[in-house]
């Protein structure tokens, strides 16, 4: 029985074994060295959830006891479930962990060539690929999907989606800048080359106003918001036209797409690469 089926068999259960929890451990390895994921990319440019990916993550929480995680010489004191330990990590991994602080969840996947600046956080079924920079309180939420040569700026904030097991989680493509305090989360997918500023906010009930195109991008029913490929977001607002709001001239938050990537976008992104 391949490990797929072994995952879905076990999580319809309620009881566990040694044998069981070795099929787990099997699992988190996989998840660990990028064997496999919780959503993929096809070839037409579609994401789609591997449901059983996360069925499995789910299966550690309920296999799982509570355990101290923290050393008696420690004066902070950790408790959490024996199957979501620290991802163990060596200097062959050829990631870059600066001193300070920083936790990455085993179960996720950071290839070689990221940079993790303290203190920033990386859960279970993240996948964070080559050349990425997760900066300082930064969050990588569970089963996140992180591109090739990503900023994550300080303090932003990649949202987790685990449940249900097949809702997609936020994907972020290649070469993606993520402004300082920034939010993205349930689901949604920024295309390769976007950029994200400062204290821009992404949900799935959020709609995006596209200027150079004149249109409203929105979710389509259970489909996430997508950010289109280059795309430059900034931070918005639209008056309120009716009812106690426009009497009062207020405001909504918006966030706005000024322009699509052009050289000066890139001359001004390009500025990071002397911190790797």
């Amino acid at each position: 029985m391949d490990l797929k089926q072994s995952i879905e068999g076990l999580f319809t259960r309620a009881g566990f074994n040694d044998d069981d929890r070795a099929v787990y451990e099997e699992f988190k390895t996989a998840l660990r060295t990028g064997e496999i994921r919780s959503a993929e990319r096809d070839a037409d440019g579609n994401w789609h959830a591997n449901t059983w990916v996360k069925q499995g993550i789910l299966l550690g929480f309920r296999m799982g006891k509570m355990v101290e995680m923290s050393q008696p010489t420690e004066t902070l004191q950790f408790f959490d479930k024996d199957t979501f330990p620290l991802r163990p990590m060596t200097l062959e991994d050829r990631v870059r962990i600066v001193i300070g602080g920083s936790a990455i969840r085993d179960g996720s996947y950071v290839a070689p060539s990221v940079v993790v600046v303290p203190p920033a956080y990386i859960n279970v079924g993240a996948y964070v690929d080559e050349g990425t920079m997760v900066d300082s309180h930064a969050l990588v939420g569970s089963c996140a999907q992180i591109g090739k040569r990503v900023h994550l700026s300080a303090a932003a904030q990649i949202g987790g989606v685990l449940e249900p097991a097949g809702a997609l989680p936020v994907i972020i493509e290649d070469d993606v800048l993520v402004g300082g305090n920034t939010g993205v989360y349930e689901g949604t997918i920024v295309r390769e080359k976007a950029v994200l500023a400062s204290g821009v906010i992404l949900t799935r009930s959020t709609p995006l106003f596209d200027i150079p195109n004149s249109r409203i991008i929105k979710s389509d029913g259970d489909k996430p918001l997508e950010v289109p490929a280059g795309a430059v977001v900034v931070q918005g607002s639209r008056e309120i036209s009716t009812g106690f709001g426009k009497e009062n001239g207020l405001s909504i938050y918006c966030p706005i797409i000024v322009k699509y990537r052009d050289e000066k976008t890139d001359a001004s992104t390009k500025l990071e690469d002397y911190l790797r």
